[in-house]
């Protein structure tokens, strides 16, 4: 297969702005024919729920049956599953989720961990301002299960899921002509999700989001899925939560002379092998490495099974980016806002105070973003296509609800009551006034 060309930009060129700006320019448009029809797909499960979603599910998932009852899988079969797997890949998938759950564990503070309300402040009035911390009721998990294998998607959204507390974990995967992978269904086993039903698509996300007779609704979604999963969860999130909008992955490295030119290629090379659609971007300021990085690329391409994929991201998402320092990398770095962030310099870790916008930043040649993938500790989940200028990683945080607990003294009322009802005057308010001022002592 002859090497492909990845495209190269200079920021000492007088059009790196404008190539960049261009290079990284989303398409906001929706697919018009997609967008209708998940639109459609979740209108009929609103309507006609069971009956419909075993319609979609035989349409397309060549999955034909008279029940949803026949879709859910038992927990004796989910056991069923963990029982055969082999000892090896039983351990492996137990390390992977212990390491999830440590890490997620301790992202509750001390308090938290102990006690579900956190006083913030006690005044010299006497009133107590505090934060309840609750964990949400009910959970759904997308889980991929057609021609992907996602185990680890199932330990990095139900363990943190788990550590929060939620109280119900119901999860769908897809199994087009009823082939199932038994890695999913025994990492399900293994992290103690209570139901799971082998549907997919727009149909699974409107099912989770407004209920059926067999599946009822949660309160939030999590999980990654095809362009009709990731529309759908778009139009429900009016209605339920969601972990985000997720998009192609993508890595971003900043690499100085030190880094080795093969370990980088490969870390580019781990995701565009995803899709198409994924991004790989390195950013430089040794020639050297630029071009032996991309002699790398095109060496180990001929030896990977998802040859073609990984090519087409290279030459339609791949970049290049040859600048003069490793601060200027670090505000285009900034500026891209990369899902996974490598940093494979002499001194990586004098460049995270630079850095302001990034999901996951592995620091150092060691520490590659493939261990953050599976067995590193936080979730892989991550914010994608530039969000993470303002998202974050799916921790344990988000699947909390946090409610304000005011506990006034007599006191505190009284005196901040005649203020209440001065602000509410201001605004208006009359009734809002009355019972402000209906908290004032007759002392005052």
């Amino acid at each position: 297969m002859p090497g492909i060309s990845i495209r190269r930009l200079d920021t000492r060129s007088g059009h790196f702005k404008s190539e960049l700006d261009d290079h990284l320019r989303k398409d906001r448009s929706t697919d018009i024919e997609i967008r209708s029809r998940v639109e459609e797909i979740i209108r009929e499960i609103v309507e006609h729920r069971d009956l419909a979603l075993l319609r979609y599910t035989a349409q397309y998932d060549q999955l034909a049956t008279d029940s949803v009852a026949d879709l859910e899988v038992s927990n004796a079969n989910l056991k069923k599953y963990w029982d055969e797997l082999p000892k090896e890949q039983q351990d492996l998938l137990e390390i992977s989720k212990e390491r999830v759950r440590t890490y997620h564990f301790n992202q509750l503070t001390e308090i938290a961990q102990k006690s579900r309300v956190n006083i913030l402040h006690t005044d010299d009035l006497g009133n107590r301002l505090a934060q309840l911390e609750q964990p949400l009721n009910r959970v759904g998990l997308y889980i991929p299960g057609g021609t992907a294998t996602y185990p680890s998607t199932v330990i990095m959204t139900a363990t943190l899921a788990k550590v929060a507390g939620v109280s119900e974990l119901i999860a769908t995967v897809p199994t087009p002509n009823n082939q199932r992978n038994p890695l999913i269904f025994a990492a399900l086993y293994l992290c103690d999700v209570d139901r799971v039903f082998t549907v997919g698509g727009a149909q699974a996300i409107a099912a989770l989001a407004y209920g059926t007779e067999s599946i009822p609704p949660v309160d939030k979604i999590v999980g990654p899925g095809n362009a009709y999963v990731t529309e759908a969860k778009a139009q429900v999130v009016r209605d339920v939560g969601i972990d985000g909008i997720a998009g192609p992955s993508e890595i971003l490295v900043i690499a100085d002379s030190s880094a080795n030119p093969k370990l980088v290629a490969l870390d580019l090379l781990s995701q565009a092998e995803h899709d198409p659609s994924s991004q790989a971007v390195l950013i430089t300021n040794s020639q050297a490495t630029l071009d032996n990085v991309e002699k790398a690329l095109n060496l180990l391409l001929s030896n990977l099974p998802r040859v073609e994929i990984a090519s087409a991201s290279l030459r339609k998402r791949g970049l290049l980016i040859k600048v003069e320092n490793l601060e200027e990398a670090s505000e285009i770095s900034n500026q891209i806002a990369p899902e996974h962030l490598e940093i494979v310099t002499e001194n990586p870790g004098s460049l995270l105070p630079n850095i302001r916008s990034a999901g996951a930043i592995f620091l150092g040649q060691h520490s590659s973003e493939v261990l953050g993938d599976y067995i590193a500790g936080p979730s892989h989940v991550l914010p994608t296509a530039g969000t993470a200028r303002f998202s974050s990683p799916l921790s344990v945080h988000d699947f909390l609800k946090r409610s304000s607990v005011i506990d006034m003294s007599k006191e505190g009322a009284s005196v901040l009551g005649k203020k209440a009802a001065n602000f509410a005057d201001l605004e208006g308010l009359h009734a809002h006034a009355l019972a402000a001022a209906a908290r004032i002592s007759s002392s005052e």
